[in-house]
């Protein structure tokens, strides 16, 4: 096995946030009577643009952070907004469900002597919900609220290397986002994947070590069986 330790990211690799998120948002449009309904996806990719923004301003809880975004979309679309629909968005997000290969892939890389690490950008409270909904027992899990500051910021994979404790050259960070955690990690000599489960093409920058559909090239790669780069 190449690599002592797996980090991850959470949300779009392990937990399906892509389509949590724009479930919530589209259903906020109906309920709000919008007459130019676009794809729900659409909603959610303009709130990570928000949010994406958001991170690299001075730090703050990451319910607080989901608030401040979801108030700048409702603000765009012409929504009301107040605090009890804030609070709504951080309970959706705690009912976010794993992909269905996350669990069986990760329990086998687990079960082949591999660490399994996530890193990422939300509140221990709301990511100790996906943890319980993946049913697998993390060696670690490292949160911005942990480092008080989000990915990509680099202090945030200072702390959390230092924490895993392992030479990054052992560890491989598997992720399906290049400006969150691709990028960062390369930088810090950590071996990248990049899960990329809609058959995106390449975003620009250094590609990543491996490209796979699911999870289950981290399984095989933990197994010692040959994996597709």
């Amino acid at each position: 096995m190449p690599f002592e330790v797996a980090t991850f990211d959470n949300y779009g690799t392990l937990t399906d946030w892509e389509g949590g998120a724009a479930q919530f948002l589209y259903d906020l449009a109906l309920r709000n009577g919008d007459t130019d309904l676009v794809p729900g996806i659409e909603l959610r990719n303009r709130w990570e643009e928000i949010q994406f923004d958001i991170l690299g301003q001075r730090y703050r809880s990451y319910k607080q952070v989901l608030a401040d975004s979801l108030r700048a979309v409702c603000t765009e679309r012409g929504w009301p907004y107040n605090d009890d629909l804030a609070a709504e968005f951080v309970r959706s997000m705690r009912c976010w469900q794993p992909f269905p290969d996350t669990y069986p892939a990760l329990l086998r890389a687990k079960r082949a002597g591999m660490k399994l690490v996530i890193f990422s950008n939300t509140d221990r409270d709301i990511i100790a919900h996906s943890q319980r909904h993946m049913r697998i027992p993390f060696d670690d899990v490292i949160t911005a609220e942990d480092c008080q500051v989000y990915k990509p910021n680099p202090e945030f994979f200072r702390q959390a290397l230092d924490r895993v404790g392992v030479a990054p050259e052992k560890i491989i960070h598997v992720a399906f986002g290049f400006k969150y955690d691709n990028a960062p990690a390369k930088h810090f000599g950590m071996a990248t994947a990049w899960v990329n489960r809609h058959i995106d093409p390449q975003p620009e920058g250094e590609p990543a070590d491996y490209v796979w559909r699911d999870l289950w090239g981290l399984a095989a790669l933990a197994d010692g069986q040959p994996v597709p780069r």
